[in-house]
């Protein structure tokens, strides 16, 4: 027998393995889940990108809940994972942070041996990872929104939790107050904004959604603009502008 032949065959024993594992104990284990009255947690969060001439734009709320409590008002949702891309993150906390500090990790790794890592290979690493621990039946409970700026000008991207990747030709929006965001985000989007217009964007379509979705909110609002510079944290005395401006 060759080598083919027998990793063929380990291949489809731990397979087999696999599956009988799963539908004798975890299948038995979910239906004796399902009979209790355990009430299911709620998770609440806006997130938005969108893409300008020259720029991403990203931001978030800082409120995160545990069901109908609020955990903090500071949460950080704007992430910086390498010198040109920055996430956000939406869904379970301790998932979105593993995957930072892996993010992060990965992407330094690449810079020492090919130099700054494309947004798309970030992305498209981002959503293999997800995918296998969907497949793997412990999926990361997150919803991600990816921008960043490279030899290919700004870009965005949109990834579930079971590794599906978008790239967003204009913009993007996640959590439960993203009903609210998108409809700023509809209204007033338009081709080729600049900075600041997408600055103002993002910062009224984050608000919309603090001031209607009772899971959004906190302190303040996170705003990231990345261009051919890098990434930037926007200071709350700006965002604050914006929000005294009448519209």
């Amino acid at each position: 027998m060759n080598k083919i032949n027998k990793t063929l065959i380990k291949f489809y024993i731990l397979n087999l393995t696999k599956n009988l594992f799963y539908n004798t104990y975890l299948g038995d284990f979910t239906e004796d889940l399902n009979k209790l009255d355990i009430p299911k947690l709620k998770t609440g969060t806006t997130t938005a990108a969108l893409v300008c001439k020259d720029c991403v734009v990203l931001g978030a709320d800082k409120k995160a809940t545990m069901g109908n409590l609020v955990a903090t008002k500071k949460a950080d949702k704007v992430h910086k994972i390498a010198k040109n891309i920055g996430m956000t993150i939406a869904g379970s906390v301790g998932d979105a942070q593993a995957l930072i500090r892996l993010l992060r990790a990965e992407s330094k790794l690449y810079e020492l041996d090919e130099g700054e890592i494309p947004v798309s290979v970030l992305s498209t690493l981002l959503a293999n990872v997800l995918r296998s621990a969907y497949k793997s039946f412990i999926p990361e409970f997150v919803q991600l929104l990816v921008g960043g700026y490279d030899s290919n000008g700004p870009s965005l991207y949109s990834l579930d939790a079971a590794g599906g990747l978008s790239k967003e030709e204009d913009y993007a929006f996640s959590g439960s107050g993203s009903v609210m965001a998108v409809g700023v985000l509809e209204d007033t989007y338009k081709p080729d904004m600049t900075e600041e217009e997408g600055i103002k964007t993002i910062v009224r379509a984050i608000n919309a959604a603090r001031e209607r979705d009772v899971y959004s909110g906190g302190v303040s609002i996170d705003v990231a603009v990345i261009d051919k510079n890098g990434l930037r944290f926007i200071d709350q005395k700006t965002i604050k502008k914006i929000l005294s401006e009448k519209n």
